[in-house]
């Protein structure tokens, strides 16, 4: 079967970047596009767990689903590009799944070979009682081969000692960190300020985030920004199999990547295309590439010790 994208890249809303937002059925958009087209493919798919935008299903068949998606993933994928699936846990009457094990072998069963298994950890997740709260999710990044695109460069942090020194051998004496910076480590955490501590800030969006919508679990558009910068070059392409509110496309777009999504909600996609639109115009609600998270001082109602709390026992 011939297969094309007949997008062709127009840019609904604008020359500066290209996005095609399709709503459709993940693999039969997926049989729509070429070989070996798309430079990255990053996305967060769903958990099964239940949630409004799932169509939950018995874990193996659910499985067996997602790695038809992975394997239609690699076919459209370059052979230097990248593929991260971002997850967290499937629960099952209160049993923790953890889905990067799992999808671990799907790709391996793909002949896929892992780069890094990048833990995003954040301030606020999913509360229990019977078990430690979960606080963190996984992005696996994989490759088909070992020549794929890394530009490390492009996400370097500040190195913490940037005056440290080589104190023997043929440069002793001389600066011993690299100018731009370090590498940023495979912790994505939320600390205190980003730019001093080896880990990265990014958190996850909640009621009070700046890039809240109605979708229950969407990225922050940080998140991808540090991949599509590492993992592609200006003018690829970026690719979501399950958009959903379109923040990967915007993390393509802002810096001039191509994007295509596909969602089955055209509720998602309404919203996906009004904020790529908002961007366009410079009113794109937005978290700032690399702020720090902030800090309670002690001195907000909210950090401060209920009154109730101290006049009863417990």
């Amino acid at each position: 079967m011939e297969r094309k994208l007949d997008i062709v890249f127009k840019g609904e809303y604008g020359e500066d970047y290209n996005v095609l937002l399709a709503k459709n059925d993940v693999l039969k958009f997926l049989e729509t596009m070429p070989d070996e087209e798309v430079k990255l493919v990053v996305t967060s798919p769903p958990y099964n767990i239940g949630k409004i935008y799932e169509r939950t299903q018995k874990f193996e068949d659910y499985l067996k689903w997602q790695k038809e998606v992975i394997k239609e993933c690699k076919r459209v994928l370059k052979n230097d590009g990248s593929i991260c699936w971002e997850v967290g846990n499937y629960i099952e009457k209160g049993e923790v799944f953890p889905l990067d094990f799992y999808f671990y072998n799907i790709f391996k069963d793909l002949d896929m070979k892992l780069r890094n298994r990048i833990i995003w950890r954040f301030g606020h997740g999913l509360h229990a009682s019977k078990r430690f709260s979960g606080r963190y999710e996984t992005i696996i990044w994989f490759t088909k081969n070992d020549n794929y695109t890394f530009n490390l460069d492009a996400v370097r942090v500040p190195a913490k000692y940037p005056g440290k020194k080589y104190y023997k051998g043929k440069n002793k004496g001389l600066p011993s960190c690299n100018p731009l910076g370090k590498n940023p480590s495979d912790i994505w955490d939320v600390m205190i300020n980003d730019w001093n501590c080896e880990v990265w800030d990014i958190p996850n969006v909640k009621s009070n985030h700046p890039e809240k919508t109605i979708h229950p679990c969407q990225f922050p558009i940080e998140l991808i920004e540090r991949l599509v910068l590492a993992l592609t070059d200006e003018e690829d392409i970026v690719f979501d199999p399950f958009i959903g509110v379109g923040s990967a496309a915007l993390a393509a777009i802002i810096h001039n990547r191509r994007a295509v999504g596909v969602d089955y909600s055209e509720e998602y996609l309404r919203i996906a295309k009004n904020r790529i639109k908002n961007y366009e115009m410079g009113t794109l609600k937005k978290r700032p590439f690399g702020k720090a998270v902030y800090v309670p001082t002690g001195r907000e109602k909210v950090s401060q010790t209920p009154v109730e709390w101290r006049q009863k026992k417990f």
